[in-house]
């Protein structure tokens, strides 16, 4: 079956992320209970990878416009990195508000995701739970889903799927934080107008959290500390923990928004200032579309919601 569009439309992709998403919380689930590793696997590649190929090709879809697979120059390679790098504090800072604010009303439960304890770990976990998200969930969410929603203005595709890119995650622990990354994958992912970009920026982020869990249970292990319980700071504690880190997101943001500035654009000849993320950015066009999502449209993401707030009813409060 050929089409006539150069993209999936919005309701197509809705319905497609609502399969993906009931398909995430069944057999994914199930199968990363397991073993986690292969299931994470299968969660990627077959629950959501093969989907959205498979949906491009059969309706006649180009896979390579859709996903945006350009080419990156060294350059921009380089400024993507630092700018995840500098982003990481902000989106754990995001992570811990939404955290201090659960943990008034249900007990904070460690990350499920395998921490690891030796390098051979270490390497496994880097290709299945850095690298393979980093194509995977890039290739649908700033690929197919950003794409399609571009008919609504590419602002709302910015933060429209940064925001399904959160709830895609199914953990109220684990939303704000993906939601912000997601945004700042939006943006990367229009100014170099590459695929590439975002697939190295995500995996560098994975990376980033994945290092940091090892070297804390290794440090843990060393100190005779139990690195699986996981304890909230309270009171005092608690408010210069705050403090400090949201200093340290508020510096590494400004740098982070500076190496956006700088970042080579690569987008054709779409040039439009930027006022609403970037200020005085000639990168991009058609950012303050009118168009709006219609409620046969929003259906599938409404109920996506509500799969979302059953899920983690029964993970926190039961």
């Amino acid at each position: 079956m050929m089409s006539d569009k150069n993209s999936p439309s919005v309701l197509e992709t809705n319905i497609l992320y609502l399969a993906i998403a009931f398909l995430l919380i069944t057999v994914g689930a199930k199968s990363q209970a397991k073993e986690v590793y292969t299931g994470l696997l299968i969660t990627e590649y077959l629950i959501i990878l093969l989907p959205v190929l498979f949906y491009l090709n059969i309706n006649g879809y180009s896979v390579k416009n859709n996903l945006r697979l350009n080419k990156v120059s060294l350059h921009q390679a380089m400024l993507v990195l630092l700018i995840v790098i500098f982003s990481y504090p902000v989106a754990v800072f995001f992570n811990l508000l939404g955290i201090i604010l659960l943990n008034n009303f249900v007990q904070i439960r460690p990350n499920p995701v395998p921490i690891p304890s030796n390098l051979k770990e270490y390497v496994l976990g880097f290709l299945v739970i850095a690298l393979t998200p980093g194509i995977c969930e890039e290739i649908m969410f700033r690929g197919m889903i950003m794409r399609s929603y571009e008919s609504l203005g590419k602002k709302k595709s910015i933060i429209y799927s940064a925001a399904l890119f959160g709830l895609f995650h199914f953990n109220l622990q684990n939303l704000i934080g993906p939601i912000y990354l997601g945004i700042l994958f939006g943006i990367i992912a229009y100014k170099t107008n590459s695929l590439i970009s975002t697939m190295i920026g995500h995996t560098m982020n994975n990376t980033i959290a994945l290092t940091i869990g090892y070297l804390f249970t290794n440090i843990g292990k060393e100190l005779g500390e139990n690195t699986d319980i996981l304890n909230m700071p309270e009171g005092r504690e608690m408010m210069i923990a705050l403090v400090s880190l949201g200093l340290c997101a508020l510096l590494f943001g400004f740098i982070s928004y500076k190496l956006i500035k700088i970042l080579p654009a690569n987008n054709e000849g779409e040039i439009i200032e930027l006022n609403t993320f970037i200020q005085e950015e000639p990168w991009i066009k058609d950012m303050n579309t009118k168009k709006r999502m219609s409620l046969i449209e929003s259906l599938p993401i409404l109920v996506v919601i509500f799969f979302f707030a059953f899920w983690n009813f029964k993970y926190l409060f039961i």
